[in-house]
């Protein structure tokens, strides 16, 4: 009986493994197929005309070829990305809108066009290539091995892909900070000033300072980041180096920022935003995703994922366990700490000095 129900288990998994294996060879073809969607504008197009459309239409307004349209179209149908509905005009069959494939579009409170893009760029895809390097060598991250340089200096010297990265960055702050202010407002009570640290474009600032009107922002990034983000009330731009000091404020806010760094280096920031904030009344708010080693949920593949892109695109960055978090703070000299999961792939930790 025992001998049988091995047999039947082993079976079905070779069956699940039949199906499986083909995910990890032609994986790579559901972000070149997105990243041709959007770079195309699909949806940007369909949501223009405000109907669904035929094919004719979509490819008449995008300029290209029916036929090899229509096999991407295809495509993304089968993966719910698109969905197929009947055209007000002669009622034949058209393309029409979802909830995901609206994330696709270049512009929108919750597009995810610019971050798919940066991530499908040949700049970050390339050292992928090098990731088994990387682990068996542990030295060099595979980013510095494919270009000669860490991502940081790349970005400074390439004012496109620098931008590439502002706005990918833009782009989860606009899902991430609304799901903080949502679920818990109460870390913003009765604070007067937040210096967000690697602020990128100021998205994060505008987006807190027009739920918090009181809270005055200081985007405080790299010089050659500041100087192309856009002036907005109540936010002022200030240029420098995390590493040598943080500009003054009631609380630093933190986000995204620290999983890009190994926990020497985290420790050296964690300890200048201690510097920077009140002895009594001040905190640090770190964004940042927390993997819970003994439990999963819906978004724990994001969050093991986004250790995979650390791992490949700087030299120590990590997405952190709880315990890893509550080591590179206790050294930082902060003496407590508290984590509020929010409904994002980051939770919301706030450090005591």
């Amino acid at each position: 009986m025992e001998e049988t129900q091995r047999e039947a288990t082993w079976q079905e998994e070779e069956e699940q493994a039949e199906v499986a294996i083909w995910k990890y060879a032609f994986g790579f073809t559901e972000m070149a197929v997105v990243k041709c969607a959007i770079e195309l504008g699909i949806a940007d197009a369909i949501e223009s005309h405000g109907n669904p459309m035929a094919l004719s239409k979509l490819s008449s307004a995008l300029a290209c070829a029916p036929s090899p349209l229509y096999r991407i179209m295809r495509f993304l149908m089968h993966r719910g990305i698109f969905k197929e509905e009947l055209t007000t005009a002669h009622g034949s069959p058209g393309y029409a809108q979802t909830a995901l494939s609206r994330r696709l579009m270049r512009h929108g409170e919750r597009s995810m066009a610019a971050l798919i893009l940066l991530e499908s760029s040949p700049v970050m895809l390339a050292p992928w290539h090098s990731l088994s390097a990387r682990v068996l060598a542990n030295e060099t991250s595979p980013f510095d091995a494919t270009h000669g340089e860490d991502v940081w200096s790349y970005a400074a010297e390439n004012p496109a892909h620098s931008q590439l990265i502002n706005e990918a960055m833009a782009c989860d702050a606009r899902l991430a900070v609304p799901a903080m202010i949502h679920d818990c407002p109460e870390v913003f009570d009765g604070l007067g000033s937040l210096v967000d640290v690697g602020g990128g474009n100021g998205t994060t600032l505008q987006t807190l300072v027009k739920a918090f009107p009181w809270l005055r922002g200081i985007n405080f990034d790299l010089p050659h980041v500041v100087s192309v983000a856009t002036e907005s009330i109540g936010v002022e731009h200030v240029g420098g180096d995390m590493f040598l000091s943080v500009p003054k404020a009631d609380v630093v806010f933190l986000k995204s920022v620290l999983h890009d760094w190994g926990d020497k280096e985290c420790i050296q920031i964690l300890k200048k935003c201690r510097e920077a904030i009140p002895e009594d009344k001040g905190k640090v708010i770190i964004v940042e995703a927390v993997i819970e080693e003994a439990e999963t949920d819906k978004l724990t593949d994001v969050r093991l994922a986004l250790d995979m892109i650390m791992m490949a695109h700087t030299n120590t960055g990590k997405e952190r366990t709880f315990k890893e978090w509550g080591f590179v703070l206790g050294k930082a000299g902060f003496c407590r700490y508290t984590v509020k999961p929010i409904r994002a792939v980051q939770s919301v930790i706030e450090a005591f000095p």
